[in-house]
Order: structure tokens, then sequence, then C-alpha cells
């Protein structure tokens, strides 16, 4: 065994400090930020295996402390051939996981994941080998040590060879086991100043980002707040985590977050609280405290969003791309753009409406001289209860008032435009929303006109209405955005009905970023993915860079299944999954282009997807991702 200094690594873990300081800090699928140490196991065709811990701080690759401490005298390829892949291997790697907010079914905290590359399928004789010299150099941890499949491959392996895992004694814990015991899971590290409050509908003053809040469950329109902690597990695409993203909110899942002993005692009072990898971090603080942080965080001046009027018709998604979404709003001119680089069978078809109507609605009216006039009365400014009303109420004139004649008319044509029987989406797409960083997810409004609600100018209205949706207007007032040079165009396409699933992703691997990839939440029917309902979890999903050259493109990481559905199944096959991924990629490297980002590794586009009652997928959205 080669002698080791402590900056390289060690051949026994004797406790939990030592594994603390040769570990390092790293996000893996479902959880950010948790310890992991690396390990490496060489003699693998001898009596005299040995099996060498990693300082993970100084070594990052496997390949690496082979070379420069082992000196095993292998190029990257040669070593890749030896180590992965093969049955006849030379060494066997892998990490060790650290979840710390797990709690095994007897009672005993903390758990240790034994775990090799997710796409690497590692025989069972292999795996006794890890976790039996794993144990025994680590023997702080022996009832907390266990072998995690994390890949599809090494799944379907686990369940074939079960028995034979169970002769050997070796524990093994599932990606769903995990994930359903973890108490504890940081979704947006960070600080935040506010007054402590639980959300439960009992308080009607709504939240502000004055407040940190205790979610009981996930809304679909939170205002701007200070920090967020959710008693329901969240995904990193969940809408509530996109805003925390956007807006450096700390943001963080807490089993049972009311009922934790010292969240209770300050419930009520200003705190400061901090989202760690590890914890949560959280005391009373003074009022000024809170003040000067906010402050710090705002722009030093405001903003106008562009929005150009000069175009006054509606116009079909065919007629327009990228380049219009100043008169059109980014969500229907991206859209547009994505008929244009992906066949149309992939992307609904319709039309978008401009800001030029919405601006004629509310110059018709005189809304914004009514709105100013509001947003001028300090107990607008300084009261959010009064805010809430007065904003709802402009909400609700904004609804009744009549349209003039011309935009009726326009409107009408376009309702008629679509095949009888079509069942109208109408989505919004303002020109402060579906931008680079500033997503907007969740702040405005999206309705379907059926067909017994009459003219679609009832549901083009609510959309414009949705512009003065308290959450919005929060968000906008955070960031000094001009409310008045706020406009809300109108994407309008055939409604998905019966849907048989609908999903987010993203364009990138979050997990690996030195590997290509894509992050997946997918959920049956129309059950919400972004926010669920209370008990309700979507499927989660990774498509990760096979890194053996000789298999398939891509590796599917099932993180989380769905809670909807049974254990064994699965939403989405893998020739849809296949489909999908060959979809982002060129979407991905359309926009990247058109972003010009090509040289920004960490671009990425957030998509939401369909699949209708037919089967086929479809992309509804994209837009920049705010990571």
């Amino acid at each position: 065994m080669a002698d080791l200094s402590f900056n390289d690594g060690v051949n026994a873990i004797p406790d939990r400090a030592t594994f603390e300081a040769l570990s390092s800090r790293d996000d893996v699928p479902g959880a950010l930020g948790v310890r992991e140490v690396k390990f490496l196991i060489t003699g693998l065709d001898t009596d005299n295996p040995e099996i060498y811990f990693m300082n993970t701080k100084t070594h990052q690759y496997h390949y690496y402390f082979a070379r420069d401490v082992l000196d095993a005298r292998l190029s990257p390829a040669e070593f890749n051939q030896m180590t992965y892949f093969t049955n006849q291997r030379k060494f066997l790697v892998g990490t060790i996981i650290a979840h710390d907010s797990f709690t095994l079914p007897n009672g005993t905290p903390g758990l240790y994941a034994l775990e090799f590359w997710p796409t690497d399928p590692v025989s069972v004789s292999y795996t006794a080998l890890a976790y039996n010299l794993a144990r025994v150099g680590m023997p702080f941890a022996n009832d907390t040590l266990s072998y995690h499949p994390s890949g599809s491959a090494q799944e379907d392996m686990f369940i074939d060879e079960a028995e034979e895992y169970a002769r050997r004694n070796i524990s093994t814990v599932s990606s769903y086991e995990i994930f359903s015991h973890i108490s504890y899971s940081p979704l947006n590290l960070g600080v935040g100043f506010g007054r402590l409050r639980v959300l439960d509908g009992k308080n009607t003053r709504p939240p502000s980002l004055t407040d940190i809040v205790i979610l009981n469950t996930l809304p679909s329109d939170l205002p701007h707040v200070a920090g967020i902690i959710s008693a329901e597990p969240q995904t990193p695409l969940s809408h509530v985590n996109l805003r925390a993203k956007q807006n450096n909110t700390p943001n963080a899942y807490l089993r049972d977050g009311a009922n934790d002993p010292l969240l209770a005692a300050l419930i009520g009072k200003i705190v400061k609280l901090e989202v760690k990898a590890d914890n949560i971090l959280i005391r009373a603080a003074e009022n000024w405290e809170m003040e000067a942080f906010l402050e710090a965080l705002r722009p030093a001046s405001s903003q106008k969003p562009r929005r150009d009027l000069a175009a006054h018709k509606i116009t079909a998604l065919g007629q327009l791309g990228h380049g219009d979404l100043h008169a059109f709003g980014a969500k229907a001119a991206n859209v547009a753009e994505l008929r244009k680089i992906l066949e149309p069978q992939f992307v609904p078809d319709g039309y978008a409406v401009p800001f030029f109507f919405y601006d004629k609605f509310m110059q018709a009216h005189g809304f914004y001289d009514e709105i100013r006039t509001e947003m001028e009365n300090a107990a607008f400014q300084n009261d959010s209860e009064l805010r809430a009303k007065t904003l709802k109420k402009f909400r609700k004139s904004i609804k009744k008032a009549v349209l003039p004649a011309d935009l009726h008319d326009q409107l009408g044509e376009m309702q008629q435009a679509f095949p009888a029987g079509t069942t109208p989406r109408c989505r919004s797409s303002a020109n402060n929303e579906d931008l680079v960083g500033f997503t907007g997810a969740g702040l405005y409004g999206s309705y379907t006109h059926r067909s017994d609600e009459g003219h679609i100018e009832k549901s083009i209205k609510q959309v414009w209405a949705s512009l003065w949706k308290f959450a919005a207007f929060e968000e906008r007032n955070f960031y000094r955005i001009d409310h008045l040079s706020a406009a809300m165009g109108v994407l309008v396409h055939p409604n998905f009905d019966d849907e048989l699933a609908n999903g987010v992703a993203l364009t990138k691997n979050i997990y690996f970023p030195n590997f290509g990839g894509f992050y997946v939440n997918v959920q049956v029917g129309e059950a919400l993915v972004t926010n669920p309902e209370a008990g309700e979890s979507a499927e989660e999903l990774l498509i990760l860079e096979d890194i053996n050259q000789n298999s398939t493109k891509y590796e599917v990481i099932r993180i989380r299944k769905s809670s909807l559905i049974a254990r064994d199944k699965t939403i989405m096959d893998a020739t849809q999954l296949q489909l999908l991924t060959g979809l982002m990629e060129i979407l991905h490297a359309h926009f990247k282009m058109l972003y010009m980002r090509q040289q920004d590794a960490e671009f990425a586009m957030d998509i939401e997807f369909k699949i209708d009652k037919n089967r086929q997928l479809v992309i509804k959205q994209a837009r920049p991702w705010v990571g």
C-alpha cells in the first residue's frame, strides 16, 4: 500500500472529523452541497485489494490521483478502459456521499451512500468488494453505509441480482428511499432578513419582500419575499425556486418546518435566515438590519422595459421569430422561433397579440392615469394589504372594460381562424418575462377560453389584467421596473386537453457540469410540476452523457419517481426521452447562438413540454435559464 500524505488521502477514515477534512462539497442528483469523499481501489486481481480514500479537496478526479499519487503511468483513455464498463478492471473507483439529513427507518440518523459513476454497470462482486473495504476503512459508519445504485443500468442490475446482494449482506438504498427520508434539502443557498411568517391561509395580509415565509404547500403565485422554507419537497425547476434564484432568495425544503422548535419560537419576529448546505441558521434581527440588507439588493436606478408599439396587427406565429420579442413578448417570439427550427408537430401553432393592443386598451379607458394616481398615494406605497386590495379592484376594472371596436374585431377574426371546435389557450407574453436574467416564472396568468365563454376578449383581458397581480407588481417594484412601461402581449394556441403528461426541462446537466446532459421534471396528466399539490411530487430525471463511447449517447438517472404512479412505472418511455433529448440538443444550440452566448458554458434554456392525448410530444415554451 502506498504511503500517503493527508493532502493526498488516507487508507482509513477513523471518524467523522476525518471524513469532513477529506471531503469536498458537491451537488449530486437530488441534493445540493453534500459532502463527498472519493475512493480508488487497486489490486482487484489479487488477494489483497487496497482502498485509498482520496483527499477530495485536493484531487477532484480519480485519474489524476492514480497518475500523480499512485504513479500509474497511463493516459486518461487507458485509465478509463481499465476502470469503467468492464469486468476485467485494474481500478475500481467511486464516491461516498454523506446524506446527513437522512433518517433510517429504525430512527438512526445519517446515511453514507456508496456510489459509482451512474452509467457504469458495476457487477455485484465489485460492489461487494468496495462495500466491504469501505466498511473496514470507515468503522464509524458501519451502521449507516449503504450501496446506492444511482443510474438506471445499476438499478436494473440490482433488481436482477437482489438475492445475491442479500446473500452477501450488502446494505442497499434506492434513490426513492433516499429522497423520501431526507428532512432537509437546500435549493438556493443564501442569506435573507425578514419577518418570519407561516403561510397557511389564515392570515389575509399577502407576503412581501420583508417576509420570510414557511410554506405548507408550494403556491402558484408567490410574491417577492426575503426567504423561503417549504414543508413540501421542491425541485430546482419549481416556479418558487426559479424566482428564488433570480432574486437571490434563500430557499430550502425543511420537513414540517412550521413545527420546527427553532423556527416556531421566532414566528412573527424579524429574523436573519441563512440557508446553508447542511442546515438552516436563524436568529432574531433588528429592523434596521433588514432595511439595510434589502436596500443593498435593489437596483440603484429605475428600469424601463423595452416595448415596441409599432406592430398593430395580430400575427400568425409562422410570420414571427425571436427578433419580434420587443413587440410581442419573449414567450410568443420564442415559440415562433421554435417553429422555425423544429418540425411543426413538435411546437404549437397559433397567433401573437402585440403590446399595441394592451396599450391602446389601457389608454382608451384612462387606466394608466388611474393606476398612476393610486401608486402616488402614500398609503398604497406603505401598506401591502391595501396595495393588494387596490390591485385586485384594478384588475376587475380591466376585465369589465369594453374593448375598442377595432381590437374587438381583430380578436374575433383570430378566434374564427382556429379550426372549428378548437379551445384556445391565451398565455401571458409580457415585456419583462422570459428574459435573460429575469425569468418572471409564475408572475402572470394564462387562461383557457372555453366554447361557452363567447368572444375571446374575455380571456385576453384576463391575461392583460394579470400584469397587475400583486406578486407581479411587487417583483417589478423591487427591481425598480417602471410599471407604466410594462406591457402584456398574448400568445394564443390550441389548448392541450386530456394531456398524458406535462413537464419542464433544462438543457444542461446541473449536477455533473463537466459532462453534457439534461435535467427533466415530468408529471402525469395535468398535475402540476412547478407548483405541485400537497403531497405530490413529479418524476425527476437526469439525462447524462455516457462516458462509455461504445454505449448509447445518454444514460437516464431517475432521481425521484412520481408520487402519482406505481413505483415500478415511469411516465416517459425510452423512445420519448430520446426524442425529447434530440429536440433539446437542437434548440439549445440555436438559442445559444441567438443570445450570443456561444462561449458561455453556463448557458441553458428552460423549456416546458407536453405529451398530448395522441402521445405527441410538444414543446410549448423556451426561455433562458436563470441559474
